[in-house]
């Protein structure tokens, strides 16, 4: 009866506003650019949250420099290059219709670039660093608190959780335009305890952080927790990832960022101070410093089986390896930029306070890193002119191991772009946190080679796709010896006045252990998406979607999947609605499908089985300060009486859940 009142509540206060909401969407825009069909290539949620705190601070064009712009994720070097060369040869932009004067620039670019840059006013010239006094005045203050409601009852819930059944976080974050940032993040999952058994400080993990910006010879600087990419991610990258089809956006562009960390994730942060200097006009220096406690899974004699990066606390099994190792890390990335060339020298060294001793007698594991010290140095380089590109990394480790990672963009045409991309990463190599293009997943043990390009042959057509093969020279999670893969993807879109539809089509080729692991079977992939979207004004719009796959492996499996999604808005509110039918044989052909998430969310979830799924959504402005979401998501299988295993088991055919999120602006 309480959650029948508490949702009855909140969609009583999302029917009541009385202000436009000035910012738009881009989740929907990012999903229709960089949907991903499977697991192993989702979008990753680290790129999530830095695309949506771009979109929370939006580049001023006239007033950023090409770091500024190296941001964005989804630019390639010549388009950088050329936002840079545009305004310093005709002054500032006036408008964001005068990106569509830059050759290199494609549709993709021109839908995303809106939701993370303004321009408009001239700068002044005269502007300096502001003083505490101004930013004290004018700063801004936002203050996010989300809960998720559950209507079902987990096993777990009932006996074995340590906490309820509700999952709630919270965000604060002050702010003064691209110069400072302090935050503080309180995060805590379902079934872990609050303010008892373990947590005794209320939720579950934080993130703490406050960052400077553009003051004296510090470019950036952020304390607290933080992430940090260096390079092309072969010796340092817990920022963010791109899959293969985004490639064909940045053209494999060098990633050097360092920003706060200020999503709920656990894994893959740095936790002291790092800073990038201005060393003159073309050399630029980033230091770091890192202590922070871990996650592990200890042996008999205390080492380190497995470092532990999921997050989950809910039970005293996993309450146990909660924080029980600790981690130190240094490093420094120093880049020299000028006359189109870029080079620079990066290296961390890495020391944990227990031993980290893998089963290595298991065959796979056999090269995983073992020891307390862990050291790493790479090359980066690279030379961009005109419409060509070069970005490369070379790495060592401290036991000799290498890596390479070398990429080749051309763009002939503003209609036409081409990439090429070679990777070899030793099997002995190993990195800590490194993460970079792959197939496998790991800086390690892959060699391979990438082909992909985009073509626009006629206003509003477009077709794009690549190839990637790649070879595992050792053992890999059940595959006892060398081994293959193939990835094909082909794409076609068009678009015309209202209307925008969508083909594609990948193939991915396995290898796999058969029964007895005495040799290798195919293990092939197909998957298939059709998408047509109709958007006729700014108010309302219409994708329909649906998606096939067949999986080749002991059996032949098939799946598909129908989507319906509509969006109405308004001056101050918008309504969606989601509905979806699945049929799939088993978990092997499962399909996933992108949900538009509430801000600072994630969500991907995969469907297997024979079911449906509903999602109403609802946003609503309360004044100019104030912004409500909710979105209650059902699903039901049409196969089952239980959902679920272990302490996730779900007694029944369905689940429904509630999100519920307020955002305060003061």
């Amino acid at each position: 009866m309480t959650h029948r009142l508490l949702l009855l509540a909140w969609c009583c206060v999302l029917a009541v506003g009385m202000q436009a909401q000035t910012d738009d969407d881009w989740e929907n825009t990012w999903r229709e650019l960089d949907e991903q069909t499977d697991d192993e290539d989702l979008t990753d949620e680290d790129t999530y949250e830095l695309l949506q705190q771009l979109a929370e601070h939006p580049i001023d064009l006239n007033r950023c420099d090409r770091e500024d712009l190296e941001q964005l994720p989804f630019l390639s070097a010549q388009q950088v290059m050329d936002i840079v060369a545009y305004r310093q040869r005709y002054g500032p932009l006036r408008s964001l219709g005068e990106l569509r004067m830059i050759r290199s620039m494609d549709y993709r670019q021109l839908q995303l670039l809106p939701y993370f840059v303004v321009a408009g006013e001239a700068p002044d010239s005269t502007h300096h660093f502001p003083r505490l006094a101004t930013i004290g005045r004018y700063g801004r203050h936002k203050l996010t608190v989300a809960a998720r409601v559950p209507f079902y009852e987990r096993k777990g819930d009932r006996n074995g959780y340590l906490g309820y059944r509700y999952r709630h976080w919270l965000h604060y974050e002050f702010g003064y335009g691209d110069y400072v940032r302090a935050g503080l993040v309180g995060a805590q999952d379902a079934g872990e305890p609050f303010f008892k058994g373990g947590n005794g400080w209320g939720y579950d993990a934080y993130s703490y952080y406050a960052q400077i910006r553009k003051w004296k010879t510090i470019d950036n600087l952020v304390v607290g927790k933080y992430k940090l990419s260096t390079g092309l991610g072969l010796v340092l990258n817990n920022s963010f990832a791109l899959g293969k089809l985004a490639t064909l956006q940045n053209l494999g562009r060098r990633q050097h960022s360092l920003r706060p960390h200020a999503s709920r994730s656990v894994a893959d942060y740095f936790q002291g101070a790092a800073a990038t200097l201005r060393l003159g006009r073309p050399l630029q220096l980033t230091l770091f410093g890192s202590y922070r406690p871990v996650d592990a899974t200890l042996g008999d004699d205390g080492s380190i089986a497995t470092i532990v990066t999921n997050g989950y606390h809910r039970t005293p099994t996993e309450m146990e390896k909660k924080h029980n190792a600790h981690q130190t890390a240094a490093g420094f990335s120093l880049g020299y930029q000028g006359g189109g060339l870029h080079a620079g020298v990066n290296g961390t060294f890495t020391h944990l306070d227990r031993r980290l001793s893998p089963n290595t007698k298991t065959l796979y594991r056999r090269h995983y890193a073992q020891g307390r010290n862990f050291v790493n140095v790479s090359l980066n380089y690279g030379y961009t002119r005109y419409r060509l590109s070069l970005n490369g990394e070379t790495a060592i480790d401290g036991h000799g191991g290498m890596a390479t990672l070398n990429a080749l963009s051309y763009q002939p045409s503003g209609q036409l772009s081409l990439v090429a991309l070679q990777r070899f990463y030793g099997y002995r190599y190993t990195t800590l946190h490194g993460h970079a293009f792959s197939e496998g997943g790991h800086v390690q043990n892959e060699s391979g080679f990438y082909l992909g390009g985009t073509w626009q042959p006629l206003y509003g057509l477009s077709l794009s796709g690549y190839a990637d093969v790649a070879y595992f020279p050792w053992a890999r999670y059940r595959v006892s010896q060398s081994s293959w893969a193939q990835d094909y993807l082909a794409e076609v879109a068009y678009q015309r006045k209202a209307w925008t539809l969508k083909g594609r089509y990948r193939a991915r080729l396995r290898q796999q252990d058969n029964e007895k692991k005495t040799a290798l079977r195919r293990h092939n992939e197909h998957r298939a998406r059709l998408t047509l979207g109709y958007k006729p004004d700014e108010h309302w719009a219409s994708t329909t979607r649906w998606d096939g796959v067949r999986t080749a492996d002991n059996d032949i499996e098939k799946g598909w999947m129908i989507s319906e999604n509509l969006t109405w808005k308004q001056q101050w509110w918008m309504l969606g609605l989601t509905a979806a039918y699945f049929d799939t044989d088993s978990y092997s052909s499962r399909i996933y499908a992108f949900e538009s998430p509430l801000p600072g969310e994630f969500s991907f979830p995969s469907f297997y089985g024979k079911g449906m799924r509903l999602v109403f959504s609802g946003r609503a402005s309360i004044g100019q300060r104030l912004q409500l979401h909710a979105r209650l998501g059902h699903t039901r299988y049409f196969d089952r009486d239980v959902i679920g295993s272990g302490l996730q088991q779900i007694e029944g055919k369905s689940t429904t859940d509630l999100d519920l999120q307020a955002r305060w602006r003061f």
